[in-house]
């Protein structure tokens, strides 16, 4: 069998997991055509950057980075070679006419639910066909066409089960980008799991724009929600932790809840993003839950799993936001006890009703708030990593540390760990006493097999 000419691919991702898990699978994609990873972007025959818009001045960054780029693909083209440029993710599906028009030179550019279509994109630019840009929102599921396999997972890999966004929270970008709500089959999805596992994974992620929104078909033609779909990958020998991100309190029903309670492999830390705690807040950000509605929801679970920890995304300055807004806001988070929170200043999104909102918030009023509500973040993630120190901890081991006879995991509360132990250890896990508490990560003896 001929086997194709080996070729570079470079893959910058920004953004959330699910990018991440975009990129390791686009790579798997171009796999067959001979690309290779590399992380010398100069030597790189492909070169794809995937994109995220949430972040602040998204499009600008891109644009940076691709001038950046510019000298290589140059230098590329002087040496006889060539160098094609391709942009994905949602910059590329909201701004793709600006980025045609402002990078020429930029061979492909597509969005979320098109990048199954990689090979074919390639050949048409090899075949001269000019800059392709290719955003549409195909008829055909894009899991249905990638490739069965994966490239090495690691012994944590993540899997996409659902993709897009009904909530259309006004602040928002992701259902333009990302389309509406689908949900994998749960054989697919069980497929996909076994074959990461048998390749070494022992724990898996499943990543989903709303995951707990979860609808997919099962064995048994009917519908299947979350928790239904835990209690099946539970069945998988060797897959020891399952963890889900990112949840919509919405979409937080009673079976995934119990869930919590009955699965072991399923773990006790969960992201359950509030982004307020201000019901005027809420509302105007059509969240369609109260902060009340929050704390139930977390007193349900902390019945079922009296030990789970949460963790929470935190808008701060949103338009409208009053002091007292704000002070409900810390109100939620002592009330609720975080182990961890990320929290950001609103910035405006083009395209999203909050961006037209003439009630912003000063800048300098978001900023004080914002470095207030961080502090106390900072003090119950301390809080919660100080609780461990003399607790026995099972930690899944992933990779070696930085440092000689070092091994690096997690526990169930996804803390970083570091033991003195030998690299043979890595996919197993083991009991450690924790008995040190660094700014990001525990410490401790190697006890036993957990």
């Amino acid at each position: 069998m001929k086997t194709a000419p080996q070729k570079k691919l470079f893959i910058k991702t920004w953004g959330c997991q699910m990018n991440v898990y975009d990129s390791g699978r686009m790579a798997d994609v171009v796999a067959p055509l001979g690309y290779t990873a590399t992380e010398d972007v100069a030597e790189a025959d492909l070169v794809i950057f995937n994109t995220c818009h949430i972040r602040e001045k998204a499009t600008e960054k891109l644009f940076s980075e691709l001038g950046r780029l510019r000298p290589h693909q140059k230098a590329k083209a002087q040496n006889g070679g060539r160098m094609m440029v391709a942009v994905a993710g949602c910059v590329a599906q909201a701004e793709g006419p600006e980025i045609q028009r402002r990078a020429p030179y930029v061979d492909m550019v597509f969005g979320p639910q098109t990048y199954h279509q990689l090979p074919e994109m390639i050949a048409r630019v090899s075949r001269g066909a000019g800059i392709i840009l290719n955003t549409e929102f195909p008829a055909e599921p894009k899991f249905d066409l990638l490739p069965q396999d994966h490239a090495t997972p690691g012994v944590s890999a993540f899997l996409s089960i659902q993709e897009g966004c009904d909530k259309f929270c006004t602040f928002c970008v992701v259902p333009y980008t990302r389309g509406a709500e689908y949900s994998r089959s749960v054989a697919s999805i069980s497929t996909e799991a076994e074959r990461l596992v048998e390749q070494g994974a022992r724990e898996i992620t499943l990543l989903g724009q709303n995951v707990n929104a979860f609808h997919g078909e099962g064995p048994d033609g009917k519908v299947w929600g979350l928790g239904r779909l835990f209690r099946r990958l539970a069945e998988i020998p060797g897959l020891k932790r399952l963890r889900y991100m990112t949840s919509h309190p919405r979409d937080m029903d009673d079976d995934l809840i119990a869930a919590h309670r009955d699965v072991p492999q399923l773990m006790p830390f969960m992201h359950l993003p509030v982004q307020s705690g201000s019901d005027a807040v809420l509302e105007a950000m059509n969240r369609k839950h109260t902060a009340d509605d929050y704390r139930r929801i977390i007193e349900k679970l902390r019945a079922v799993r009296p030990d789970i920890a949460l963790s929470s995304d935190f808008i701060v300055g949103f338009p409208g936001e009053t002091d007292k807004d704000f002070a409900d806001t810390m109100k939620l988070v002592r009330d609720v006890g975080f182990a961890q929170a990320y929290s950001f200043s609103y910035s405006r999104r083009p395209g999203t009703p909050a961006a037209a909102m003439t009630n912003q918030v000063d800048e300098k009023v978001t900023a004080a708030r914002l470095q207030e509500l961080q502090q106390l973040i900072r003090e119950q993630q301390e809080r919660f990593n100080q609780s461990m120190i003399g607790q026995t901890l099972p930690v899944l081991f992933d990779r070696v540390g930085r440092y000689e006879n070092q091994i690096h995991g997690r526990t169930l509360y996804m803390q970083a760990v570091h033991v003195e132990g030998h690299a043979r250890l890595i996919g197993q896990e083991m009991l450690v006493k924790i008995e040190d508490v660094g700014m990001n990560s525990l410490s401790g003896p190697l006890l036993v097999a957990a």
